[in-house]
């Protein structure tokens, strides 16, 4: 009897963006989870596209993403699965669910996109099944339901439709028990090529940022088993470079101590470096003990969501932390050696009760300012998106600032895109046109040559003599600077391109005359 096939989805980007580079080095790891899952069940096998990292042999289809008609021909797929964690791949998931749905194959869905409303746009755009929270177990059951095997009611935690009528089963508890889950296995990962490996220890995040969709309290597995997911890939994979996507890495304080103080051993006993980048509040770094074993353990790079230099759209984000102490704390991250990734959102919209007014130069003064004075490695900065399930989304609508989805679809979704009436004087193209403005500032032409410079000075390192590993490390970072700079530049000036070829500046001229006056 012929095994089934479980196919697990990661569709394309719609356009270049931020985030194209870094996808062709890496993948998502929920599609992962899922796909390992259902590897282990009986009668089935799994595997994963991800359209985003295709490597060289990939299947590609000439409209972009993959060839889903030869991937049918020579390794058909009973049921598809579509990771709808970004919602600016969500029309281009519709498109592929119907290709698979017009083709008898049953299609399921999930990711935080599918919330709301959007439940029944996605059961009516080809999906038949609607997966919420976490997958790993509820699919196992679907597909028990899909053989026949099991009552599709009895199964908690999902919509499809019935007749023309949405039926949404009780939700499912949130995982607690990791260690029943099998390790994620990324050969399930067809065609890509993995350089930057996501892992996790911990999920949910109980910080309730009004722009986030992670909410919960965090749910956390043990250290051990997060260095045997990490000692598994080294020894399998080779693998040098780790992501660990835990939304505020720090949680659970002497537990991140001790995987610190484990992976370290674990270094020096296969006498390997490993390097690690984690996402950090920035007021851990009053926990000096804290920083001390990270950077002993290998944690090189910190993502840190600074957001905004302005105290009122902090106190709007619901951020909990004070703009004034931003700096001091900053720079305990660079005493100690990490190089750090700032992540920033410009134009955030004040409380509607909020005196606060700034011009749109001034706004992008204090941006420049502050990220100058931090010293930052490198910067992203994006606009507010207001992301279905958000808080953020649910006061923009009931001010009635969001722009309808049919002017401006979910594939501007991704943070470059104005998607509301931003705060007065500020028009959405002020407010596009900044951002970009600030991050032109950072990332320029010029650190070409700086990187030849760089290049040339390396003899210098000698000097160093009485201590090269020193030498090394300040020439290193210079060098990298200099070169990621030069890399965002070329980054800005594709997305520039991209940008002018479409008609999103109609596009948005039609969803600002179509907004209803209050």
């Amino acid at each position: 009897m012929r095994r089934r096939r479980l196919r697990v989805v990661i569709p394309a980007y719609p356009a270049f963006n931020i985030y194209s580079c870094i996808a062709k080095k890496t993948t998502a790891l929920g599609p992962v989870c899922v796909a390992s899952a259902v590897n282990e069940l009986q009668g089935w096998d799994a595997e994963v596209i991800d359209e985003n990292n295709l490597c060289r042999h990939g299947p590609r289809s000439n409209s972009g993403g993959a060839d889903h008609e030869l991937l049918q021909q020579q390794r058909p797929a009973d049921v598809v699965g579509f990771y709808g964690g970004l919602t600016s791949t969500v029309p281009r998931l519709y498109r592929l669910a119907r290709f698979y749905k017009d083709r008898g194959v049953v299609t399921v869905a999930g990711g935080q996109h599918f919330v709301g409303d959007n439940i029944a746009e996605a059961l009516s755009c080809g999906i038949d099944y609607v997966v919420f929270g976490e997958a790993e177990e509820t699919i196992a059951e679907l597909l028990q339901a899909v053989e026949g095997k099991q009552d599709i009611n009895e199964i908690r935690g999902i919509a499809y439709s019935n007749n023309g009528e949405i039926v949404q089963t009780p939700a499912r508890e949130p995982l607690v028990d990791f260690d029943r889950l099998p390790l994620p296995d990324f050969s399930l990962v067809r065609y890509a090529k993995i350089k930057i490996y996501p892992v996790e220890r911990i999920r949910g995040c109980g910080m309730n940022c009004e722009f986030c969709t992670v909410k919960g309290k965090p749910r956390c597995a043990s250290a051990e088993r997060l260095l045997e997911n990490i000692s598994n890939l080294v020894e399998t994979y080779n693998a040098r470079c780790f992501f660990i996507v835990d939304d505020l890495f720090g949680q659970q304080r002497e537990q991140t101590i001790r995987f610190c103080q484990m992976i370290k051993v674990y270094q020096e006993r296969i006498r390997r470096r490993i390097v690690m980048t984690v996402q950090i509040r920035l007021d851990k770094a009053k926990d000096t003990e804290l920083l001390t074993v990270m950077r002993q353990a290998g944690i090189r790079y910190v993502a840190i969501g600074f957001e905004s230099p302005i105290e009122e759209e902090l106190r709007a984000m619901n951020k909990r932390i004070n703009s004034q102490d931003m700096l001091s704390l900053v720079n305990i991250f660079h005493k100690f050696g990490f190089l750090i990734h700032g992540m920033f959102i410009f134009g955030y919209p004040a409380l509607e009760n909020s005196k606060f007014v700034m011009s749109v130069k001034d706004r992008v003064k204090r941006f420049r300012s502050f990220i100058s004075k931090a010293k930052i490695d490198t910067v992203q900065v994006l606009l507010p998106v207001p992301l279905p399930g958000t808080g953020l989304r649910r006061r923009l609508e009931q001010q009635n600032r969001v722009y309808s989805i049919q002017d401006v679809g979910w594939e501007y979704y991704d943070g470059n895109f104005p998607l509301f009436e931003p705060d007065k004087p500020m028009s959405a193209l002020q407010m596009q046109h900044a951002g970009k403005k600030i991050m032109r500032r950072f990332y320029q032409f010029r650190y070409l040559f700086l990187v030849a410079a760089s290049i040339l000075s390396f003899p210098t390192i000698a000097f160093y003599f009485h201590n090269l590993k020193l030498g090394w490390q300040k020439w290193y970072r210079i060098w990298r600077k200099r070169l990621i700079r030069f890399g965002g530049w070329l980054t800005i000036q594709k997305w520039t391109s991209d940008f002018q070829k479409g008609d999103f500046s109609r596009k948005l001229r039609e969803a600002r005359k179509n907004l209803t006056p209050q």
